[in-house]
């Protein structure tokens, strides 16, 4: 069994209506990320991080560069499943982290800036409603968090997911309930929230969708929900799943196919502009944009 984080560089790349493919970069032989690798996130420098450092899924630990712990829960029960890192209009950097299981965003601050260490973590937000805060987004202007939340059930009914947000105090709100939620991501002008939402019949997804909704960033509210892209109508995948999703700074929308081996590029108006493929790999689970210049387009893939 092997674990595969492929990079793909986007240093000047014009999309086209094109496949694209990744190349290896790191694998279970020079890595300690276990089965359930996934979560991606990067900091102010660059680096990349995931979760499942280690082979512990309640810890998360760097990609790139030197490989290092990032975080590790106090709780062996918790499962910690995504991070969104943050700085502040001083520069202060901090780091979001999802713990599924114990229903809580973590939160870690105050970095040496020679070690890179976070010296406090801190319970930021949570509320024992929230299904399993599975994925998180971000709106940078006001430091607020957007979760999405998941439950996999053989038939899917609405309230297999959920959205909240929590403000700069930590408080949370929740935004919506639907059929199964997974990725999430805010548009770079912070107008847009975007939320994969898929549906389960015989223990199998039989349609997936992404929503978008008009986002007030300063206020953590939601409206106008509509469907951005059905992958029924695109390409007649409907039975594959949405997992991770992440915006470049044009707004582009890059969208993992968990199950097909590659992310699917859109448009801000919802145009397909290309695929990106994972080359024999099928369970691409997330991505992230890291490097000294943020161009290079990290996708995490789990064993298969």
């Amino acid at each position: 069994m092997k674990l595969f984080l492929t990079i793909f560089s986007l240093l000047g790349l014009a999309l086209a209506a094109d496949t694209l493919t990744g190349k290896a970069f790191r694998t279970s032989e020079d890595t300690g990320f276990g089965a359930t690798i996934e979560g991606a996130g990067v900091d102010k420098a660059g680096n990349v991080y995931a979760v499942d450092f280690n082979d512990k899924i309640f810890s998360a630990g760097q990609i790139t560069g030197e490989q290092a712990v990032l975080y590790t829960s106090d709780d062996t029960e918790s499962l910690v499943s995504s991070m969104r890192f943050y700085v502040d209009s001083s520069g202060n950097e901090s780091v979001f982290i999802t713990d599924a299981t114990v229903h809580r965003v973590v939160r870690l601050s105050d970095r040496d800036s020679k070690t890179g260490v976070f010296s406090s973590s801190v319970d930021y937000c949570t509320d024992a409603k929230m299904l399993e805060p599975n994925d998180i987004a971000i709106a940078y202007s006001t430091g607020r968090i957007f979760l999405s939340g998941m439950k996999w059930s053989t038939d899917s009914v609405e309230g297999d997911g959920d959205l909240w947000t929590c403000d700069k105090n930590g408080v949370a709100t929740l935004l919506g309930t639907f059929y199964r939620t997974n990725g999430i991501e805010v548009s770079p002008d912070e107008k847009t929230l975007y939320l994969s939402e898929s549906i389960n019949k015989g223990d199998a997804p039989i349609s997936n969708v992404i929503l978008a909704f008009d986002l007030d960033a300063e206020a953590g509210t939601v409206t106008n929900k509509r469907v951005f892209v059905d992958f029924a109508k695109l390409d007649n995948s409907a039975d594959i799943d949405i997992d991770g999703m992440r915006t470049d700074t044009e707004g582009n929308l890059y969208v993992t196919r968990n199950g097909k081996g590659q992310v699917a590029v859109f448009t801000p108006a919802g145009e397909l502009t290309s695929y990106i493929s994972s080359p024999s790999i099928q369970n691409v689970a997330n991505l992230e944009f890291g490097g000294p210049n943020g161009t290079d387009l990290y996708m995490v893939v789990a064993p298969q």
